[in-house]
């Protein structure tokens, strides 16, 4: 028997691949954002673990794996909706019995940090969090709206900028294309905002990429139209074209991007505008991952 009970399918980030991934509880919390089906399945239902059974299955998988797991991602959707005392309890589970752990990090909904103080925060930093990943989507009010995100600029930076006072590490998501062709422009604009007002310590960007999710998406912005993928190039010369960073950790390389970025923002900012630039202005010679390739 395994060590630790998963629900199909189990998600995680893509720099998470070498992790172990330990849910904490099935689903997400929130689930109503319309462009997202990672937890629309029945047996994804939102719900948080036992504590017991957490444990065990940190306990066990110590048993079998102790001093092969080097991190550790707490799913699923938004891990950091328990109340502290249970992730402490958790946390100090992965120390007992997984001792060779050098990092936890977790999913987390800016909604969720509105409940925990910067001092709760920072007692979990001690305790072994050490990054969290926050999918702002949107720095746009109107586009956040219209996804029914249920946050706002204001509330998605005041979650980060509480994670990083509390000294837990930030990495931050925003969905290119998701304003569409009326809104990109605002939605590029003030998503460069948000991520300029709390400089994250890593930030990506996935293109939004719509299958079961599309009628829903689609019934709640009826007008709504998709960019071409010259539109997704020219949203994102305008996005990194806005970024003041100081040193912030960039990819753009999730399997749904055609054009893979990486580099450090700002050190890397004129270098990886060239490739965007280059890329708009001759698209036969650009280095574009084949649609077949990405399994979309």
């Amino acid at each position: 028997m395994l060590p630790i009970r998963y629900v199909d399918p189990v998600y995680r980030p893509p720099s998470e691949a070498e992790s172990l991934i330990l849910p904490v509880t099935d689903g997400c919390s929130w689930n109503q954002c319309t462009f997202c089906e990672m937890y629309t399945s029945p047996q994804k239902t939102f719900r948080a673990r036992s504590e017991a059974e957490v444990v065990d299955s940190i306990r066990r998988t110590g048993e079998l794996h102790g001093a092969q797991v080097r991190r550790v991602f707490l799913a699923d959707g938004d891990a950091l909706v328990l109340p502290t005392r249970r992730l402490l309890v958790y946390l100090e589970a992965i120390r007992t019995h997984l001792p060779a752990v050098h990092r936890v990090s977790s999913y987390s909904l800016a909604r969720n940090l509105t409940k925990k103080s910067v001092i709760e925060l920072k007692t979990l930093a001690d305790a072994g969090l050490a990054l969290a990943y926050l999918g702002a989507e949107s720095g746009d009010d109107e586009v956040l709206a219209r996804v029914h995100k249920g946050e706002t600029f204001d509330s998605t930076r005041a979650a980060l900028d509480k994670l990083g006072e509390a000294g837990i590490r930030r990495s931050v998501m925003i969905l290119n294309g998701l304003g569409g062709t009326a809104l990109s422009a605002q939605h590029a604009d003030n998503s460069a905002r948000l991520i300029n007002a709390t400089q994250p310590e890593y930030l990506s960007t996935l293109v939004l990429t719509l299958h079961d999710s599309g009628r829903r998406f689609l019934q709640s912005w009826p007008d709504w139209q998709a960019l071409s993928q010259q539109g997704l190039f020219h949203e994102m010369e305008r996005f990194l074209s806005a970024l003041t960073l100081k040193r912030t950790v960039f990819r753009s390389d999730h399997v749904s991007n055609r054009l893979v970025l990486k580099g450090t923002l700002g050190a890397d900012k004129d270098s990886l505008l060239a490739q965007v630039r280059a890329t708009l202005e001759h698209p036969e010679a650009a280095p574009l991952r084949p649609a077949w390739t990405r399994g979309l």
